[in-house]
């Protein structure tokens, strides 16, 4: 093996290493999981090019500033395209493989989404300029310095400090103020599901918050909502509406949706929906659908031996 080569390995090594964190920072301000694959790829690349010029000493510290650069770019260009999308343009979901009640093991695996990039806080990132959410992502999230943020988003330490301000007062009004505890969601969409199943409009009015939100995303491919649905008497009844309008060998599924429990619809072996709840003092405060096929089409079902899942059947 050359030198070259040797080097080459070295490199690879360590951003495969770095590649889960990169793919997070890129999600986390892109909110398409595609995007930052794309985004990681692409910065290895830069990399593998920078390092023949000056050999790259801290290949992580290298790339995270590298990847945050590429999705501020690749962000300002997709805010174009979002405006004209048809529709609500809703963060594509992180469906984990392993079941609701399958907690990962290793700490390591732990930090992927656990309060980090949760459906309900990526949408409420959507509402921050590409500036404000590249540097909230950055410092409030993965603890990068305002040094070193500014030199990402082009400003100055004293301007990054105002963005992060800015964003941290929007995060704050949007985002659920309240931690849940996981037992309590757990059971919020558990009943949330069943009241939908058992086509219960008392029941489901009595989980929904008063105040409820639902916003569906099919981007133009499928039927769903133009518009946002508030209120919780009309969000009970779109919903029931749309369970009667499912064909009868639809399931519904538990789903690890960004890393707290949620539900998809599946019909044959593919996911055409994935619902991820937001629940405020034991209620559903937001409803969030995600029908988009290209939002849908690489998550894998998870598997649960000896368990079945529900049959969606309202003939």
């Amino acid at each position: 093996m050359t030198e070259r080569e040797s080097r080459q390995d070295h490199l690879a090594h360590a951003y495969l290493e770095a590649r889960p964190r990169l793919i997070r920072v890129a999600y986390a301000v892109l909110g398409s999981v595609a995007e930052a694959e794309d985004v990681v790829s692409d910065c290895w690349l830069r990399l593998a090019a920078a390092d023949r010029e000056d050999p790259v000493l801290d290949v992580d510290a290298w790339a995270t500033v590298a990847v945050a650069r590429r999705s501020l770019d690749v962000l300002r260009s997709a805010r174009v395209r979002r405006e004209s999308y048809i529709g609500p343009w809703l963060p594509e979901p992180i469906v984990a493989a392993e079941p609701v009640g399958v907690r990962p093991t290793d700490p390591a695996d732990r930090v992927t989404l656990d309060e980090t990039v949760s459906f309900a806080l990526m949408v409420v990132l959507e509402t921050l300029s590409p500036a404000e959410r590249t540097t909230w992502v950055l410092h409030d999230i993965f603890g990068m310095p305002f040094t070193e943020v500014a030199g990402v988003v082009g400003r100055t330490p004293a301007a990054v400090r105002q963005l992060a301000a800015r964003a941290r007062r929007h995060v704050a009004d949007g985002a659920p103020r309240v931690t849940v505890d996981p037992a309590e969601h757990d059971a919020a969409v558990a009943a949330f599901a069943a009241a939908i199943l058992g086509g219960d409009l008392a029941v489901l009015l009595s989980i929904l918050d008063p105040d409820v939100v639902l916003t569906s995303d099919g981007g133009g491919k499928v039927s769903a909502a133009r518009r946002p649905v508030h209120g919780a008497d009309r969000v009970a009844r779109f919903l029931l509406g749309i369970a009667q309008k499912r064909s009868g060998g639809e399931r519904i599924v538990p789903l690890e949706v960004n890393g707290t429990s949620g539900f998809g619809f599946v019909a044959g072996t593919g996911l055409v929906l994935v619902g991820a709840l937001t629940v405020r003092s034991g209620r559903v405060s937001r409803v969030d659908f995600v029908l988009a096929p290209e939002k849908l089409a690489r998550t894998r079902l998870p598997e649960v031996p000896g368990q079945g899942a529900k049959v969606m059947d309202n003939r």
